[in-house]
């Protein structure tokens, strides 16, 4: 399952980001527009990363956000922000490595779709925050060229339409002789020096 890949390579992605943040960077302020919490700072942004990391399996069983209740509500992160977040990163994985239904509904907070696609839209976000948490902490850093590859075959095709339901800001003009990974991240409005 091709979506299953990709998403793999987005969450391991950003689990490699997150394990570069070092202590003082957590207390970092973060761009506003990455969470709902007012005044948000990069350790608010991994902990709304790990409640994600910690809801997948229960998604990908086929359970409602009603079932769920608020198991993965709270601090998940405690005094070990990034050894909390690789635990959590490590369970979500061993689930999407075993067997999965490709076609089987799933309940997302926006609709049900079948768990390839769930899969596919959670990876767009992992790859992206990590590219953007990455430039945000002022690490050096690159998407992996399988995950850009896998972007552009998935993701790349149908961008206006992800444009039209508000995941991508406006595409950044890039140079004609921009890698691919630039022009993907331009494509996808993202892209800054």
């Amino acid at each position: 399952m091709k979506q299953r890949e990709m998403f793999l390579q987005a969450d391991a992605a950003l689990r490699f980001v997150v394990d570069q943040i070092t202590t003082a960077q957590l207390d970092l302020p973060a761009p506003a527009e990455w969470s709902r919490k007012k005044n948000p700072t990069v350790r608010d942004i991994l902990a709304a990363h790990a409640e994600d990391e910690a809801w997948l399996p229960a998604v990908l069983d086929g359970k409602t956000i009603e079932e769920v209740g608020d198991t993965y509500k709270g601090d998940l992160l405690q005094d070990d922000p990034i050894g909390n977040y690789d635990r959590i990163n490590e369970a979500t994985t061993a689930v999407v490595i075993g067997e999965l239904d490709p076609d089987k509904i799933v309940h997302l907070s926006y609709g049900d779709y079948p768990l390839k696609e769930a899969l596919q839209h959670t990876a767009l976000y992992r790859a992206f925050q990590a590219w953007s948490i990455a430039k945000h902490v002022g690490l050096e850093y690159s998407l992996p060229d399988p995950l850009v590859e896998s972007l552009w075959e998935q993701i790349a095709p149908d961008i206006e339409m992800w444009r039209g339901f508000g995941v991508f800001p406006p595409e950044v003009p890039v140079p004609e002789t921009a890698n691919r990974e630039v022009q993907l991240l331009g494509k996808a409005g993202y892209w800054r020096e």
